[in-house]
C-alpha cells in the first residue's frame, strides 16, 4: 500500500464512520464515494470498522485501568460504555451484523471478532487468565453489564 492509498483509505474510513454516526441505522454505508474503490467489499469495510472499534476499546480500557486500578471490572465496563458512546454508528453496525449477518463470510468475521473482544474484556477485568471459551463467556457477561449500564444511563 502506498502512502497516498494509505491516507486515502483513512479519509474514506473517517467518512464512513461519520456517516454511520449520523445515520445510526446499523447499515454499512457502502453508498459513499470511494468506499467500493478503497475497500472492495463488505467484509473488508466491516473488518476496518471492527479494527477501529477494537483499537478504541483497547485504548479506553488502558486509560480506565490507569484511573481505576483496583476496580478492574468497573474500569472495563466504563471503557466499553465510553467507546460505544464515541463510536455509536460503528457499534450499531457491529451489533446489527453480529445479530443478523448479511453473508456467511460476515458471520464468520463477526464470530471471530466477538470472541476476541470478549477475551479482551475478561482478561482486562482480571476475571480470567487465558483466552478461550471461559474468557468468551466471562467477556460476554461483562459486555452485557456494560450494555445494561449504558441503557440505564
Amino acid at each position: 500500500m502506498t502512502w497516498t492509498s494509505f491516507h486515502r483509505r483513512g479519509e474514506v474510513l473517517r467518512d464512513v464512520i461519520a456517516s454511520a454516526d449520523r445515520r445510526r441505522d446499523g447499515r454499512l454505508p457502502l453508498d459513499l464515494p470511494g468506499v467500493a474503490e478503497t475497500f472492495g467489499d463488505e467484509v473488508s469495510l466491516l473488518g476496518a470498522l471492527q479494527l477501529r472499534w477494537h483499537t478504541r476499546l483497547a485504548g479506553r480500557i488502558e486509560r480506565e485501568l490507569l484511573a481505576q486500578p483496583l476496580e478492574l471490572e468497573d474500569a472495563v465496563v466504563a471503557a466499553w460504555r465510553t467507546a460505544a458512546h464515541e463510536l455509536p454508528g460503528v457499534r450499531a453496525i457491529l451489533d446489527r451484523e453480529r445479530s443478523s449477518p448479511s453473508t456467511p463470510d460476515i458471520a464468520a468475521v463477526m464470530q471471530k471478532s466477538m470472541a476476541k473482544e470478549h477475551a479482551l474484556l475478561a482478561l482486562s477485568a482480571g476475571r480470567i487468565s487465558t483466552p478461550g471459551a471461559a474468557a468468551e463467556r466471562v467477556g460476554a457477561e461483562i459486555e452485557e453489564r456494560a450494555r445494561g449500564a449504558a441503557a440505564a444511563a
